[in-house]
């Protein structure tokens, strides 16, 4: 009865809170959504503003896929665009600006919402999605292949996010299962012992799906034969592609070296680790 009472004392406020035109204390991504690090959406896709991460304009953090459930922190109109900010367990990282949603993007939920569901895709499913992007560009925060539609609707003359950056790409292959940022993917899943190896050796261990990955960049082993990766190309050549996967070893090799476990760059010692994570 107890139980009963605080419920309809929640169903109560919330209408009341909609009623009134408040923000609501959560929200639900009815589409995909994008994440901001600023609540200035007219700016960023007005059409005026071209994101380009070469020269540091990097005001998206990521799509946040259907069903991701946000908590509101609070609400501000800026450039007449109604805004909320968010925090999410999406995306569970330090933020010294916060996180911000366009509200037309997202439907109030009553606190109690279920989160997205993730689920694990088998391992050719995921290889099929890795592929999908094959020529799509680099996209700062992107991890919709296809872009978010809701922009052109909100934003015709904005850029509608048609691409796919590093870890965008892992995130959209796997349904969002995996974790979104390069910073959490260097301790993900489990270490595969590397120090010291030579590119044919590492390439011996390696199994579909392992990551060789450091703050800041991450590329996906593919098959036994196969790396593939979402590159920024600021001198050209960017977008997601494929590679031979011993060729590509030697190469990112002559400028980092095979670490066990993931310590920061410092001047004179670059490295990358592998996290093996899908189950095999």
């Amino acid at each position: 009865m107890k139980s009963l009472f605080l419920s309809l004392l929640l169903l109560l406020a919330f209408a009341a809170s909609a009623a009134a035109g408040g923000a609501p204390r959560y929200a639900v991504a009815t589409s995909p959504v994008p994440v901001l690090n600023t609540p200035d959406f007219a700016t960023v896709f007005g059409g005026s503003v071209e994101l380009d991460p070469c020269r540091g304009v990097r005001p998206i953090e990521f799509v946040a896929l259907t069903g991701t459930l946000f908590r509101v922190e609070g609400e501000e109109t800026t450039g007449g665009v109604r805004v909320y900010r968010v925090t999410t367990s999406d995306y569970p990282y330090p933020t010294s600006t916060g996180y911000y949603v366009d509200a037309r993007f997202v439907a109030p939920v009553e606190e109690g919402h279920s989160e997205r569901p993730r689920r694990l895709p088998p391992l050719s499913e995921v290889q099929r999605a890795l592929l999908a992007p094959l020529g799509k560009p680099y996209v700062w925060g992107g991890n919709v292949k296809d872009g978010v539609p809701l922009l052109a609707r909100y934003y015709p003359k904005g850029d509608p996010l048609a691409g796919v950056d590093c870890s965008g790409l892992l995130y959209e292959a796997t349904g969002g299962y995996t974790p979104r940022n390069t910073s959490a993917l260097t301790s993900y899943g489990s270490a595969v012992p590397a120090a010291g190896l030579s590119a044919d050796e590492l390439a011996r261990r390696l199994r579909p799906l392992d990551l060789l990955v450091w703050k800041g960049h991450v590329m996906i082993v593919l098959d036994r034969e196969t790396l593939i990766e979402s590159t920024m190309g600021c001198a050209g050549g960017g977008g997601v592609h494929r590679a031979p996967l011993k060729g590509a070893l030697a190469k990112l090799m002559k400028s980092r070296q095979p670490l066990d476990a993931w310590v920061a760059d410092t001047p004179g010692r670059k490295g990358f680790v592998v996290r093996r994570w899908f189950p095999q």
